[in-house]
């Protein structure tokens, strides 16, 4: 369905508790990386719906599973861990990524929110030796949280969309806000991204993350991410190649 261009989207969270200090963000966006890891860290880590983002002016998807409905993006947490992990079903274009990114900004300045994480997969042509997770990150996420990690950064490019607005207000305020990113392969989810990018978390915050278990994990909700990404193909048939790494 295409994006209805005669009505502004809107958005607004929703949510029972001030946020942790570290937000942990999953998209919808090609091979489903992202959003297969941080479905897998909800899920490892026991969290908890504590809210949502309530989505209006795009192309509506309720997911449901048992026969229970839930919102397409949502928010988990728990009381004794200080992370708040954003699932986001839902695809948000470009083209409104500053509006989704201002107000979950807004929800974030609101409690104690001192890092912002991303997890994401590009499409790009790679070699086995790519088969890795690279880092976009402000100075102070890096000083932070990356001096002396083994973690590479990305080559030149551009970021758009929720990224690209995530990153510029780290880049005129305090929050430390990191892109990890990886190669994905078209097959949705690509498993093996999704596992670098949980590594990835796990040996930067050391929350006790163990990934062998994310290969049958995704297997389980393979059919249903594959009807996701069908649907996602549907929505951005008339989007340009994503150019944003070179």
């Amino acid at each position: 369905m295409p994006v209805d261009t005669t009505r502004t989207p809107d958005f607004a969270v929703t949510h029972t508790d001030e946020p942790s200090s570290l937000l942990v963000v999953g998209l919808s966006a090609f091979g489903l990386a992202g959003l297969t890891a941080v479905d897998f860290l909800v899920d490892h880590l026991e969290l908890e719906q504590r809210g949502h983002v309530a989505v209006e002016g795009l192309p509506t998807i309720t997911p449901f599973t048992e026969g229970s409905p839930r919102h397409p993006v949502r928010l988990y947490s728990r009381d004794d861990l200080d992370v708040t992990v954003l699932v986001a079903e839902q695809f948000v274009p470009a083209s409104v990524g500053a509006s989704f990114a201002d107000r979950v900004l807004g929800w974030t300045e609101s409690g104690s929110v001192e890092e912002v994480v991303v997890l994401a997969g590009v499409p790009v042509p790679h070699g086995p030796d790519a088969h890795r997770t690279f880092y976009v990150a402000t100075d102070d996420y890096h000083d932070h949280r990356l001096a002396g990690s083994d973690v590479p950064p990305m080559g030149a490019g551009f970021l758009d969309g929720v990224n690209a607005a995530l990153m510029a207000r780290g880049l005129d305020s305090p929050l430390g806000v990191c892109l990890y990113v990886t190669p994905v392969h078209a097959q949705a989810p690509d498993v093996d991204a999704a596992i670098r990018l949980v590594d990835t978390v796990e040996d930067v915050y050391g929350l006790g993350i163990d990934s062998s278990p994310l290969a049958p994990f995704a297997e389980r909700v393979r059919q249903y991410y594959a009807d996701l990404a069908a649907r996602m193909d549907d929505q951005t048939e008339n989007v340009p190649e994503d150019r944003m790494y070179m």
